[in-house]
């Protein structure tokens, strides 16, 4: 009896042990592939539907504050500290890596109105109702209480911005008033108008630019070279906060308290580049990303949204149920979080992008999340990844603002249009939002 049997040599079929897997060559004639469109649809789909359904965005709350939280600094030196004042006067210097407070200290007797530190890290100031600006070392120790200055002003202040380079500082008030460290009277003040200051910030570019908004609605440009103002616009409603953007210092984004976020640019203050729409109550807080493509806005509606600069809508939005009215909000330095501080004496710390965690990626892992928000971008346009991608979740009450508020708005253009329709050619023209909110712009 004869047996035929097939011999192989193994090492043609078994891969030898190595730590790198061996280059499998793939040709890429679309000839050959005629389903691969397909199947990167199925693959977009599913990557953006598993990045919604693990999209945590909660990272952990600080509590320490017995009131309110009503505003927040974080330090250009580390970024593990975190100074936040409260509406009690009291001040507290977090370890966020512990998610504990390294140092605290009831420093004024009204609400803590600002706070900032200087640009190397070491000291930080805060003002406050009480009509003092306080001085404080950024490594005190637990049981110092004692800051290293006190400036007395005439009247209570409402934001202080500490300069970028120097060792000086802008405090808000019935004036603009701009302090050295080593004296205890301003060295200069600055006002356009009789209303006072509410919101100063110093260009991160050009630090001798400083903008700053006022209770008459408006919008002041100061140069502290020449000692005058340069520019105020004056918009139809009044701005809250003011944040310029860090990588195109001449773009600054202006919370107002019509809802809505504006993104102007410093050298055309007669309309605004972006009109972001999607709060439905008064705007509070912003604060742009270090790498200059987002920033976070804090609203009285209780919500937190993520924006991408030049977009009117915003790209997420973050809540929780015993969050309450938002005061202040901060992007880390890292990118990596953000930061909010709301009436609930709270410190709240968020993911800036709700479904990565922080840990270490393994290269191949690193590769294919890299594969998959590619593909998620090649077909963002198409219906269903769309409407996945743009969903997002709100309390109820909020989603029945917005349709009241989207109600309103649709009235308004119907009765505007019926007007033109019953007009003269002409007689009602057509203008833009980002250029009607702007009332008049004074040089």
């Amino acid at each position: 009896m004869k047996l035929k049997i097939l011999s192989r040599d193994k090492r043609d079929f078994v891969r030898e042990r190595s730590s790198e897997l061996d280059r499998v060559v793939r040709s890429a004639n679309p000839e050959l592939h005629p389903f691969e469109r397909a199947r990167e649809y199925a693959r977009a789909l599913n990557a953006v539907k598993l990045d919604k359904h693990f999209s945590k965005p909660f990272a952990g709350a600080l509590s320490g504050h017995m009131d309110g939280v009503h505003c927040l600094a974080k330090s250009p030196a580390s970024l593990t500290t975190l100074v936040s004042g409260g509406c009690d006067g009291e001040i507290i210097r977090w370890d966020l890596t512990e998610r504990d407070v390294s140092w605290r200290v009831k420093a004024h007797a009204g609400f803590v109105r600002g706070a900032a530190f200087s640009r190397a890290g070491h000291h930080f100031v805060t003002a406050s109702d009480d009509k003092t600006v306080k001085l404080w070392s950024a490594a005190a120790a637990s049981g110092d209480e004692t800051p290293l200055a006190t400036f007395l002003g005439r009247h209570a202040f409402t934001d202080v911005d500490h300069h970028r380079k120097e060792h000086s500082f802008a405090t808000g008030g019935p004036t603009l008033q701009l302090w050295d460290t080593a004296r205890s009277e301003p060295v200069q003040a600055y006002e356009w108008g009789a209303d006072s200051i509410t919101r100063v910030r110093f260009n991160p570019a050009q630090p001798n630019l400083l903008g700053a908004l006022s209770n008459d609605r408006s919008v002041t440009l100061f140069d502290l070279r020449t000692g005058s103002a340069l520019q105020k616009a004056v918009m139809q409603t009044r701005g809250n906060a003011l944040c310029w953007n860090p990588m195109e210092p001449f773009h600054f984004t202006l919370a107002s308290e019509d809802h809505c976020l504006y993104t102007f640019d410093m050298r055309k203050l007669d309309h605004a580049i972006c009109c972001h729409t999607d709060h439905v109550s008064a705007v509070l807080a912003v604060d742009y990303s270090p790498t200059g493509r987002q920033f976070v806005s804090g609203s009285y509606d209780r919500t937190v949204r993520l924006w991408d600069v030049g977009e009117p809508k915003s790209k997420a939005v973050y809540h929780t149920k015993r969050m309450q009215r938002l005061f202040c909000a901060a992007w880390s330095l890292d990118d990596a979080y953000v930061f909010t501080g709301s009436d609930d004496t709270n410190v709240r710390i968020w993911r800036a992008q709700a479904n990565v965690r922080p840990l270490q990626q393994l290269p191949r892992e690193k590769a294919k999340r890299e594969y998959e928000q590619a593909l998620v971008e090649k077909f963002q346009y198409l219906p269903e990844v769309k409407r996945i991608k743009k969903h997002t979740h709100v309390p109820r009450a909020i989603l029945k603002a917005a349709k009241l508020k989207e109600t309103v708005q649709a009235t308004a253009r119907r009765r505007e249009k019926n007007r033109r329709a019953h007009s003269a050619p002409g007689a009602v023209p057509r203008v833009a939002n980002k250029i009607k909110k702007v009332w008049k712009v004074l040089e």
